[in-house]
C-alpha cells in the first residue's frame, strides 16, 4: 500500500485509499495528503471520488450503518459475486488490527442476502463467494446463525448446478456448534466442498497468547468431522511463524500438525507486529528464527503431492477465468480443486465435463469431454438435482452412485470420494472393488454408458422401423391373398366344421341312449 500511494503521488493523480489501514490508522504519515474511505463508508466513493478530483481531500471515517447490498457493481470478474454476510468479528485476537478497524459484528439480514442472490444469479453469476471476517459468526446479532442462512441461500441456486455457492474462511470456535448442518450444505450438489478454517498454530500455548479461543483439539474435531461427513472434503488453513513466544517446541507441534494432515492450501506468514494491538507489545521471537521457521514450514508443506491419484479421474468442473499464462482455461471441481483446460474463451462461465491428464502440485489438468449446457425445464432439473440429493455422499452428477439399486462403485472423483491430499476410502463403495481400480473405470465406465445410450437410440430406431415396415407388409397381405391361402383357409374352415358336426352327431347319440 505504502509503495502504491508513493506512486501516485509522484505522478501526481489523486488518491482515494479505501479499506481496514485507513479505518483502523488513519494517522500514519503515508495517508497525509490523500483521500481515505472507512469499511462502512464505502457507498459513498462516488462522491469522494469527485470531490478528490476537484484538489479537495475527504475523510470519511465516521461508522454508520451496514452499506447495501445492492449498490452498483463493477466486477473484477463477471461470473463471479463476492457478497459480504457481515462485517466485524466477535473475536479479540491478540495480532488482529481487523478489528479495530471494522468493529463489532454486524450481520445482513436472511432476506436481504437471498435476495441479492436472487439478483446476481439473474446477472449470470456462476460463482457466490460467501465473504465475511468470521464466516462462522453470523447472525449472532441478529438472532440467526450460518447454517439457517446456508439453507436459505441453497433453496434459491439453480438445481442444474449452473451457478455454485463458496463459503468463506471461518474460525473455529463458532462453527464447532453446527458441523452436521455446515456439512449437510457442504455436500449440495450447489456447493463447493470445500471451507478455510484458520488454525494458526499446532500449539495451545501459542494460540492462548493469541488469544483465538479453540485448543488444537478442537480445530481437529472440526477438520476431522467434515472430512468424514462430506466426501471429497478439501480445507485450506493458515499458519503465522514466530509469534512472540513461540519456542521451538511450540513450531514443532506446528510443522506435525501441518505434516499430519497435509492440507492442499495451507497459507504461511511470519508474525508481523500491528501497531496498537497487543501482540505488539509482546517479546518477540528473533527475526532470523522467524524466518527460517517459514522456509522450514513452506518446504514441508510444498512437499506434498495432493493431487496425485487424479489421473485418469471423469469430474465436472466449472468455468470461471483464463489462467495466468493466456492459454488455458481455469475450472474448478467440487473440491474446488484448480483444473486447467485448453479451450476458447467462450467456455467461461459454463459448466463441463473433463478427464484429468495430469497433476501438478498447485492444480490439474484436464481435457474437456464434454460441456453441459444450462437446462431451462424447470421440471425436468427439479428431478435432476432430487435425484442428486437421493445420491449422496456422490456428488458427480455423471455418474450412478448409490442410486441404483443394485451394489456399485463410486465412480466419483476425489472431490466427491472423500480423498484429500492422500487418497481414503469411498464412503458408497458396495462391492470391495479397490479405489485405483474404480478410478481406472471412471473414463471407462462414462463413456460405456453413453455408448449404451446411444445404441440403444439405434436399436429403438430399428424396432419402429421394422414395426412400420411390419405394418405395411401386414396390410398389403390381407388386400392380395393368392390361390395357395386362399385354399388353406378353405380346408381350415372345412376341418372346423366337420369337427363340429361331429361333435353334434356324438351328442345326439348320448342323449339317445338315455
Amino acid at each position: 500500500m505504502d509503495t502504491l500511494i508513493a506512486k501516485g503521488k509522484g505522478a501526481k493523480k489523486p488518491l482515494v485509499v479505501a479499506g481496514c489501514v485507513p479505518q483502523g490508522s488513519r494517522d500514519i504519515k503515508e495517508l497525509d495528503g490523500v483521500s481515505i474511505v472507512g469499511v462502512q463508508q464505502i457507498d459513498r466513493v462516488v462522491e469522494i471520488v469527485e470531490e478528490t478530483l476537484k484538489g479537495h481531500e475527504v475523510r470519511l471515517l465516521s461508522r454508520k450503518t451496514l452499506p447495501a447490498l445492492d449498490l452498483p457493481k463493477v466486477r473484477k470478474n463477471k461470473f463471479v459475486e463476492i457478497l459480504p454476510i457481515n462485517v466485524g468479528c466477535l473475536g479479540a485476537c491478540t495480532y488482529c488490527k481487523t478489528k479495530h478497524a471494522r468493529g463489532h459484528l454486524g450481520s445482513y439480514t436472511v432476506g436481504g442476502l437471498v435476495g441479492r442472490v436472487k439478483s446476481v444469479i439473474a446477472d449470470g453469476v456462476r460463482e457466490i463467494w460467501l465473504s465475511s471476517e468470521d464466516t462462522g459468526a453470523y447472525g449472532r446479532d441478529i438472532g440467526v446463525n450460518l447454517p439457517i442462512l446456508l439453507n436459505a441461500i441453497v433453496k434459491e441456486l439453480p438445481p442444474d448446478a449452473s451457478t455454485m455457492l463458496r463459503i468463506g474462511m471461518t474460525n473455529p470456535p463458532f462453527i464447532l456448534e453446527h458441523l452436521k448442518e455446515i456439512a449437510e450444505v457442504l455436500r449440495h450438489p450447489c456447493v463447493y466442498s470445500f471451507l478455510h478454517v484458520p488454525v494458526q498454530s499446532g500449539s495451545d500455548a501459542v494460540l492462548t497468547a493469541m488469544n483465538r479461543e479453540y485448543t488444537v483439539s478442537e480445530f481437529k474435531t472440526v477438520v476431522d468431522t467434515l472430512t468424514e461427513l462430506v466426501p471429497g472434503m478439501q480445507i485450506a488453513t493458515d499458519i503465522i511463524c514466530g509469534f512472540p513466544g513461540e519456542t521451538d517446541e511450540d513450531f514443532a507441534q506446528t510443522r506435525d500438525l501441518i505434516k499430519e494432515y497435509k492440507f492442499p492450501q495451507v497459507h504461511i506468514s511470519q508474525f508481523y507486529p500491528r501497531p496498537g494491538t497487543p501482540a505488539a507489545r509482546m517479546k518477540k521471537v528473533p527475526s532470523t528464527v522467524v524466518k527460517n521457521r517459514s522456509r522450514e514450514l513452506t518446504s514441508v508443506f510444498e512437499a506434498f503431492t495432493p493431487y496425485v491419484g487424479m489421473e485418469g479421474r471423469v469430474e465436472r468442473i466449472w468455468i470461471t477465468e483464463v489462467a495466468t499464462d493466456g492459454t488455458h482455461l481455469v475450472g474448478h471441481t467440487k473440491g474446488y480443486v484448480q483444473v486447467l483446460v485448453a479451450g476458447p474463451e467462450s467456455m467461461l462461465g459454463t459448466s463441463a465435463i473433463v478427464k484429468i491428464t495430469s497433476v501438478g502440485r498447485w492444480s490439474v489438468f484436464g481435457e474437456v469431454i464434454e460441456t453441459i449446457p444450462e437446462s431451462n425445464d424447470k421440471e425436468a432439473v427439479g428431478k435432476e438435482r432430487q435425484s442428486q440429493e437421493n445420491c449422496f455422499p456422490c456428488s458427480n452428477n455423471f455418474e450412478t452412485c448409490a442410486c441404483s439399486t443394485e451394489p456399485e462403485t463410486c465412480a466419483c472423483g476425489p472431490e466427491s470420494c472423500g480423498e484429500q491430499a492422500t487418497l481414503t476410502k469411498c464412503s458408497v463403495t458396495t462391492t470391495g472393488v479397490p479405489l485405483e481400480d474404480q478410478n481406472n473405470r471412471n473414463l471407462i465406465g462414462w463413456l460405456l454408458r453413453k455408448r449404451k445410450n446411444q445404441v440403444q437410440k439405434l436399436v429403438e430406431n430399428e424396432i419402429d422401423l421394422g414395426l412400420k415396415k411390419k405394418q405395411e407388409q401386414t396390410q398389403q397381405s390381407i388386400g392380395n391373398w393368392g390361390v395357395v391361402d386362399k385354399a388353406l383357409l378353405g380346408g381350415m374352415l372345412a376341418s372346423f366344421l366337420t369337427i363340429v358336426a361331429v361333435l353334434v352327431h356324438l351328442g345326439f347319440r348320448i342323449m339317445s341312449s338315455k
